[in-house]
């Protein structure tokens, strides 16, 4: 039986409907996982999303010729049948489930299988062959439970508040910024966001998705006029004149990285916390046992080290070389932004 997908250096290609997904070079026909710009990239003839990823994608790639399918609605390309499923990663995200003369492989894009209150929930796609990624393939990762994290998040910031200082918190423009807003206490002081942030939130917002109040940082915010604020910033804006501002200051970084020592202080960060929207060793795991698939691709990540534990519980396991990124934490420009 031949593959129902190829890897090729334009992306994940499928011979018998002749499109690819997640390209990272141009192609005519591009199925795209969701909106962050290492899966979304600018240049494609034509995409095709869910519904939940349409309105990010034409943020920030523009006038684009783009189609949306919704969750589990089964599309006919060529030869091949193809189907979106949530991923769990950011609102909107799918995996992507081809069909072809009864073989059926998913490609996961990026995932996570925790529930974080705002992404649709990460559902299992029985499969012969699951592509997945493994940013944070090796046992040491393990995220922080929600109700932990959301006491450490609101500690932490309610005593810098109490001392006269800003919290300045870096997270990623689309999923990772939002979902902390989801577990933040809006009662402790004022949120203020970063311009890439909150061009994202307004795109949420515009879907229906509930965020607790914020307003945008321009050049007159400073941390007399907001004291004791909460301000949510990309990543690369830590550390920056932009980030100097707002005087007196604690700084930390969400990431699934803080988990590794020594990251923190790379990032010049007071606290970090333990949290990511991809899935840690045990999601991943769990959701590759879920398929129920038998041949692994691993993509993006601990590939080396995952594809030999992999080998090693029984699966036939490869490694695949792609152009994602995953979730960095020393990136100027950030994938996840």
């Amino acid at each position: 039986m031949a593959d129902v997908l190829t890897f090729t250096d334009r992306g994940i290609y499928c011979p018998a409907g002749d499109f690819y997904i997640d390209p990272w070079r141009p192609v005519d026909r591009a199925l795209i996982t969701h909106g962050h710009s290492d899966h979304a990239r600018w240049g494609m003839g034509r995409y095709l999303a869910t519904t939940g990823t349409a309105p990010v994608m034409r943020h920030r790639l523009g006038d684009i010729t783009l189609e949306t399918v919704d969750y589990g609605v089964e599309t006919r390309i060529g030869d091949a049948t193809v189907s979106f499923h949530p991923a769990g990663h950011v609102p909107g995200s799918a995996q992507i489930r081809v069909e072809v003369k009864g073989a059926i492989w998913v490609v996961s894009g990026d995932y996570k299988t925790v529930a974080d209150g705002l992404s649709e929930p990460f559902e299992p796609v029985p499969c012969h062959a699951f592509i997945t990624e493994c940013t944070f393939g090796l046992p040491i990762f393990k995220w922080t439970p929600k109700d932990i994290l959301t006491g450490q998040i609101n500690e932490w910031w309610a005593t810098n508040a109490a001392a006269g200082r800003t919290s300045i918190l870096g997270a990623y423009a689309l999923g990772k910024a939002q979902r902390l807003l989801t577990t933040v206490n809006p009662d402790i002081g004022p949120i203020l966001t970063h311009g890439a942030i909150e061009n994202t939130n307004a795109v949420l917002r515009g879907q229906g998705f509930a965020l607790p109040d914020t307003r945008l940082v321009t050049p007159d915010i400073t941390h007399k006029t907001h004291p004791g604020a909460l301000v949510l910033a990309t990543p690369s804006a830590l550390g920056t004149t932009w980030a100097r501002k707002f005087g007196p200051a604690s700084t930390a970084f969400a990431s699934g990285w803080m988990a590794l020592r020594g990251v923190r202080r790379r990032r010049a960060a007071d606290r970090g916390f333990i949290v990511s929207d991809h899935a840690d060793w045990e999601g991943l795991n769990t959701a590759i046992k879920a398929t129920g698939a038998t041949k692994i691709f691993a993509t993006h990540g601990y590939t080396g080290a995952f594809q030999k534990w992999l080998a090693s519980q029984g699966y036939d396991a490869h490694i695949v070389s792609t152009d994602y990124q995953g979730e960095g934490f020393d990136q100027a420009d950030e994938a996840e932004a």
